[in-house]
């Protein structure tokens, strides 16, 4: 049983990780357990025999004991925790699986039968690198060798050629032309206002996407998204169109697949559109992307260099300049090369 990881951009930066796993144990039956967003990123990965998606929920102690309950029902012999939360390790040893691996965080240690130290690099490396280090002792405690180290990693999501067809007829019902091309935007950020680029600057760059470039504007995200994709709308002069809170994180996986280019923020869909081959233009400001960049050659950070980031604040409490300094002139520019250099 691996236990995934909560956010939608960590769970992206696992899969090499699992990939890894799976050559590691080519004849285990390897369960994935993790919360439903995440889960459907994987519905077509073929590194994974199952996925048991479980909900939040409203009740820490009810939420507690559901998943021991869950656990101890797949009778499994080993649990490999990617998350680093006291919760998941106490989990996992009272649903009594005999095998616990998982990082020393906040001396979690003591309810692990195997725990690895944090590595000292792990504010200097990219977060695949954390993820893949716990998969390599893993590979050494079972194996003696550790072969991790010789491979590239592969962040690369399967999404099928049904999903796709699907994805397009909801973008044509929606309006897009599918004669002409397709950029996303990815206007919003549910766990950090710091991170979201001003809306205003997004509904310039839309307006000016249709008009000079013209091409169809998509706004996508979450229904915790819709916040910053009503302010777009707002001041956007152009027809757009909104499927913010409107898809699956599934769905949105299959449509960033078809489109041609994803301009971001900081947030899980600039982790998801890449991994399925999309060229993607992120924005960063208070995070950093030396450890948590979308792990892609089809990504491009933007970040403007200030003496207060990263800084890692949800809320800016000065100016935001490390976002408001980022040009709508600069994005338009990089859209229009990567639009040339990925004609279809």
């Amino acid at each position: 049983m691996v236990r995934g990881t909560n956010w939608l951009g960590d769970a992206v930066m696992t899969v090499p990780a699992l990939r890894a796993l799976r050559r590691v144990f080519p004849d285990a039956e390897i369960t994935l357990y993790t919360r439903t967003e995440t889960a459907n990123l994987f519905l077509e990965a073929d590194f994974v025999d199952s996925v048991i998606a479980f909900s939040p929920g409203r009740s820490s102690i009810k939420r507690f004991f559901d998943h021991i309950h869950s656990l101890r029902a797949g009778n499994y012999e080993l649990a490999i925790l990617l998350t680093n939360s006291w919760e998941s390790a106490l989990v996992a040893m009272l649903a009594s699986i005999p095998t616990r691996i998982g990082y020393d965080h906040e001396h979690r240690g003591i309810v692990l039968t195997d725990a690895i130290p944090v590595p000292k690099w792990k504010a200097d490396r990219h977060e695949v690198h954390f993820y893949l280090n716990l998969i390599g002792e893993i590979e050494e405690k079972y194996s003696g060798t550790r072969a991790i180290s010789n491979e590239p990693p592969n962040a690369e999501l399967m999404v099928s050629f049904p999903r796709q067809n699907d994805a397009r007829g909801l973008l044509k019902r929606n309006g897009a032309g599918m004669n002409r091309p397709i950029v996303a935007l990815g206007v919003g950020s549910t766990n950090s206002r710091a991170k979201r680029w001003p809306a205003i600057s997004y509904a310039l760059l839309a307006d000016r996407l249709k008009a000079e470039l013209e091409v169809d504007v998509l706004l996508i995200g979450s229904e915790g998204d819709r916040t910053a994709a009503d302010e777009v709308m707002a001041s956007s002069k152009s027809d757009l169109i909104d499927l913010t809170g409107k898809t699956s994180v599934a769905d949105a996986a299959a449509i960033l697949s078809t489109i041609d280019l994803l301009i971001s923020n900081d947030m899980g869909l600039a982790h998801i559109a890449p991994s399925t081959g999309t060229p993607t233009i992120v924005i960063f400001g208070p995070t950093d992307p030396v450890t948590t960049r979308p792990f892609s050659n089809n990504a491009e950070v933007v970040r403007i260099p200030v003496g207060c980031s990263p800084c890692m604040l949800r809320d800016c409490p000065i100016d935001h300049r490390c976002m408001t300094n980022v040009s709508v002139d600069d994005i338009l520019a990089k859209a229009l090369n990567t639009l040339r250099l990925h004609e279809r």
